[in-house]
């Protein structure tokens, strides 16, 4: 806030051009970016310093005070109670969530393509109702009009066997029933899943369609999850699929100003909110880990679900209802049922580097490319135990995993 940026109190900010050059060059920042910090940039596998994380650190916190300001200001000079956001940095769900606890508006939604790849949505519908007059469709009570954003494309029968058969592989086909029960139980022994299931999700985030799924429990699979499934730092955390009806039950993301003066969690269908762990759901700090180094707590249990929950106990949540997405909430349901516990760990089908999955094949090529241990394809599902090993040698993504410690 010295030297790099200044921001207004309304949430206007001017960049010190003297360390930026994006708006003439490919690059972000200039050599005297570097030479003010004192370092050059990480490289991919480093180790993570304690620099970096205060640096990110810090960049989150100036983003966040720029947000809220930027909120409070327009909510002055409109007097509106709801809010819709759009852009690349309505992505940034810690952000939001401080702005859903901290900010004056009563209602919050974020376009889940908040990226570049929304403004087709968003001419689309400009042309639709201001050009050619057409009105907006009734709403559904309850639902916004992108009803879980489930908007992509989704594969025949004929389809999904042609994928198996292009390498030579035999799943059992189960009914619906059975494939949930048998899902739900596999995830619950540990196993990691690969969830591929009705049409895709529209936007980055992973909703259920194109997903990599495990228990939330374990304080080992965030970390397994990372290195031998998303080839990344093992640090990460992984977000966490909630059943509606139960988030408030495990998670604050409460707003003081909402019109629903209750303990009630505001909806987070897109994956777009960070909220944190319940405190009863915390388990006891008696300062035994005072002096250990957030890189290396974030691998200690200290809440119920450590593997969807970050150093601080804040969780990025998505939550799920049987109007959007009936199968993976009655999978939730049936997992819930086996543990007591109505949520799963949920990252997008993928690994480091790569878009994610949109095809059969896509997802047999990255399944057979990972430690993963489960594929189900709408009602097909094989056990990676199931697979010959020259097919997994042959069909590895060669992408070396990597430890910082």
């Amino acid at each position: 806030l010295e030297n790099l940026i200044r921001v207004e109190d309304d949430g206007s900010f001017h960049l010190n051009d003297d360390h930026f050059c994006f708006a003439y060059s490919r690059n972000m920042t200039r050599s005297s970016f570097d030479k003010f910090f004192e370092s050059g940039p990480r490289k991919p596998g480093d180790e993570v310093l304690q620099d970096h994380m205060d640096i990110a650190a810090s960049i989150q916190a100036v983003t966040e005070d720029i947000i809220l300001k930027i909120a409070c200001h327009v909510h002055t000079i409109t007097g509106a109670k709801n809010l819709c956001l759009a852009g690349g940095v309505a992505l940034n769900c810690v952000a939001n969530g401080k702005l859903v606890r901290e900010g004056p508006f009563e209602n919050i939604w974020v376009q889940p393509a908040a990226g570049d790849a929304g403004s087709a949505l968003g001419a689309a519908y400009f042309i639709w109702h201001n050009i050619l007059k057409k009105r907006r469709s009734e709403r559904t009570p309850g639902m916004d009009i992108m009803q879980g954003a489930y908007l992509e494309t989704e594969y025949t029968p004929k389809q999904i066997d042609q994928a198996f058969d292009e390498f030579n592989l035999k799943p059992e086909i189960l009914d619906r029933a059975e494939k949930l029960k048998r899902t739900a139980k596999l995830i619950a022994e540990g196993k990691v899943v690969g969830w591929f299931n009705g049409r895709m999700e529209f936007g980055p985030r992973a909703l259920g369609s194109r997903s990599i799924l495990a228990d939330p429990r374990s304080s080992e699979m965030r970390r397994s999850l990372n290195l031998k499934i998303k080839y990344r730092e093992s640090f990460r955390p992984f977000a966490a699929s909630v059943l509606k009806e139960f988030a408030s039950d495990w998670f604050d993301l409460s707003s003081e100003k909402s019109a629903i003066k209750s303990s009630a969690c505001v909806e987070s269908p897109y994956m777009l909110m960070v909220g944190h762990v319940s405190e009863d759901r915390r388990h006891p700090d008696n300062g035994e880990y005072d002096e250990v180094r957030p890189i290396d707590l974030a691998n200690v249990k200290r809440n119920e679900v450590p593997a969807c929950s970050h150093v601080d106990h804040s969780s990025r949540i998505q939550t799920v209802t049987s109007d959007t997405n009936p199968d993976y909430a009655d999978l939730i349901s049936e997992f819930n049922r086996l543990t007591g516990f109505p949520m799963i760990v949920n990252t997008s089908f993928n690994v480091r580097g790569e878009p994610i999955v949109e095809s059969p094949t896509d997802a047999l090529k990255c399944f057979l490319g990972t430690e993963m241990d489960v594929l189900v394809i709408e009602d097909r599902l094989i056990m990676k135990k199931d697979v010959p090993e020259a097919l997994l040698n042959k069909n590895a993504n060669h992408i070396e995993s990597f430890e910082l410690d």
